[in-house]
């Protein structure tokens, strides 16, 4: 007996839309229906657990073949099977959703099967029209008694449906390919999108004769379950061209108030800009959906490389999608806390190990301060500060360590650091004999987390060794008289502006130590680290900075013995000689004045 009917729904157009809208890569067709088998499949051993299904279950498989001469792609289960009127009912009706339904049934009697069902055996089947001008059903229900149905749709919103004879319960979903989806009748091609898609799948999946998944894999095992080796052994399964070990994992394990397993890898990062994007693999039940997690993992996360599996995430999912959904904002605050969480237990268990991977880490937990608040609260008991001499600090422990020394005038507690220790080596040099400490930021991101920190800390600024003289960047009670008079000052003041004729270097005379250097070329702190924000993406207000020219101060000692020479040789040669050198020491001697400094000082010698 045959029957024919019109599928239920609210367009007649709905075929096109799926076509066209539904799903943006028409790949997505093979990942819908080798779910919808496994669901078929999971739900039948779900009821042998209950005691409702006595029969033999037989091998639980998934069966994708391909046959390119007769241009047909079959998808066979060994699951639940339909009769005439459930297809009626599931496929006919787009409204109603087998998963719901069966989800609904049997709730009360175990709590583990709604999280066995992957997806809604609804709207993901009319996927399978992106691809195919005609689609067949064969199913043959597992209850007894039934006979096993044929249903036929060439995409328009008619279909026919009449009893057939099938051997065996399940169901075989036939793809007539249309003559604009060859690619779709090559093997490589659907092995290909079968390995990205259902690589993880909770039933074995069988293509061309050889089983393509793992059905259990690491992140739906418990911690203690697996060793090191299972970790790092997954870890290049997931990314096999990947030389180094990862650093350490996380495993997450949820199931309140969202379900959620998965693990997160911290890789070793071998450059500052390396914030690899689209290394985790997000899944649902096991199907994998996406590697753009950009809504489910917070900015600052991109940078770990893993899985993370939740129900909760849709399997249609599209990023709109994401950014709304409550659930994935859940997520996104669960995996930071975690993530701060393993930091921090590995900082207080193994200091001198978290110590050893801070090369490795440091830029994510500075990036991660920055991007979010409650990362922050966590991590500022765990960021490290590097000095020049190689030693680390946490924000407590530094403060500790230069309060006593670093205090000016004002109580203000005054950090120094260097962004090249080599370049201005000079002023470390210098700093040191008074005493003081200097830390090492020079990272790419550490500009802005110098202006995070000074937000952050009461009483504290940061000064960079070379943008001021040492006298004015920790300023105490105790000032150095100039030996100089008002009017040697002018005088000194205007030879070297006259010798260095540069409207960029603006020149002061300032009473320091005579064991200071006789001229200090120096960069305005505020401008100089607005500039350097700029240039590493400080964005909207910081593009004005990126635009001034260059400036600096010249600082000339007026206490220091080079001075009463140029004032008493009166000329500019020595005064121009002494600016060359505070140049050199900065780096900033080049080109031609860099020959002609060579060419003086053997005149001079």
């Amino acid at each position: 007996m045959q029957e024919t009917g019109s599928i239920s729904i609210h367009t007649e157009n709905i075929f096109p839309i799926i076509k066209k809208f539904l799903y943006s890569d028409h790949e997505i067709f093979l990942r819908e229906l080798v779910s919808n088998a496994v669901d078929a499949t999971q739900k039948l051993k779900s009821l042998a657990q209950l005691g409702e299904y006595k029969g033999d279950l037989g091998e639980l498989k998934v069966r994708v073949t391909v046959d390119k001469e007769a241009r047909k792609i079959t998808i066979s289960d060994h699951g639940l099977g339909m009769t005439a009127e459930e297809i009626k009912k599931y496929i006919n009706q787009i409204a109603f959703s087998g998963a719901t339904e069966f989800v609904e049934q049997y709730k009360d009697k175990d709590a583990a099967t709604k999280d066995q069902i992957i997806g809604q055996f609804g709207l993901g089947f009319y996927s399978a029209f992106m691809v195919a001008k005609e689609v067949e059903i064969f199913s043959q229900s597992y209850q007894e008694g039934t006979e096993a149905a044929h249903w036929t749709c060439d995409g328009s919103t008619s279909f026919t449906i009449e009893t057939t004879e099938k051997a065996e319960r399940g169901t075989d979903v036939v793809l007539h390919v249309a003559e604009d989806s060859d690619e779709f009748l090559e093997e490589a091609r659907l092995r290909t999108i079968l390995t990205k898609y259902c690589k993880f799948l909770p039933i074995p999946i069988e293509f061309e004769g050889e089983v393509i998944n793992q059905t259990t894999p690491i992140w739906t095992k418990q911690p203690s379950e697996l060793t090191d080796e299972d970790y790092k052994k997954f870890y290049q399964e997931l990314y096999p061209m990947s030389m180094d070990e990862p650093l350490f994992w996380i495993h997450l394990n949820v199931d309140y108030p969202f379900n959620l397993t998965g693990i997160l890898y911290f890789p070793k990062v071998k450059d500052e800009l390396q914030f690899s994007r689209n290394k985790i693999q997000l899944y649902s039940r096991q199907v994998f959906i996406t590697d753009e997690v950009k809504d489910v993992v917070p900015e600052f996360l991109m940078l770990l490389h893993g899985v993370i599996d939740s129900p909760d995430i849709p399997l249609n999912v599209s990023r709109s999608f994401l950014q709304a959904d409550a659930a994935v904002r859940k997520i996104n605050t669960y995996i930071t806390k975690k993530v701060a969480d393993k930091l921090s237990s590995l900082f207080k268990q193994d200091r001198a190990g978290y110590e050893e991977k801070w090369s490795d880490i440091g830029l994510f937990v500075k990036y991660g301060m920055l991007s979010d608040e409650k990362f922050y609260d966590k991590a500022k008991d765990f960021v490290l500060l590097k000095n020049v001499a190689g030693k680390l600090f946490t924000l407590n422990e530094y403060t500790e360590h230069i309060q006593a020394n670093q205090k000016d005038k004002n109580d203000n507690t005054v950090v120094l650091y260097t962004n090249d220790a080599e370049q201005q080596h000079g002023f470390v040099a210098a700093a040191q004999e008074r005493g003081y400490d200097v830390l090492v930021f020079d990272h790419i991101l550490d500009p802005h987390f110098v202006g995070q920190l000074e937000q952050k800390l009461e009483k504290t600024s940061f000064k960079r060794v070379d943008a001021d003289t040492l006298s004015k960047l920790i300023e105490k009670d105790d000032t150095t008289e100039s030996v100089l008079s008002e009017d040697d000052t002018k005088k000194l003041e205007e030879t070297f502006t006259t010798a260095i004729a540069n409207p960029a270097m603006h020149v002061k005379v300032a009473a320091l130590s005579p064991q200071d250097a006789p001229v200090v070329i120096t960069q305005n702190e505020f401008m100089r680290r607005m500039k350097d924000m700029q240039r590493t993406g400080g964005g909207g207000g910081m593009q004005m900075f990126g635009a001034f020219p260059e400036s600096y101060d010249v600082t000339v000692n007026a206490n220091h013995p080079l001075v009463t020479k140029v004032l008493a040789d009166g000329g500019s040669t020595l005064a121009k000689q002494a600016f060359d050198l505070a140049l050199l020491a900065q780096g900033l001697l080049k080109g031609e004045a860099l020959t002609q400094f060579v060419k003086r000082s053997t005149e001079l010698l």
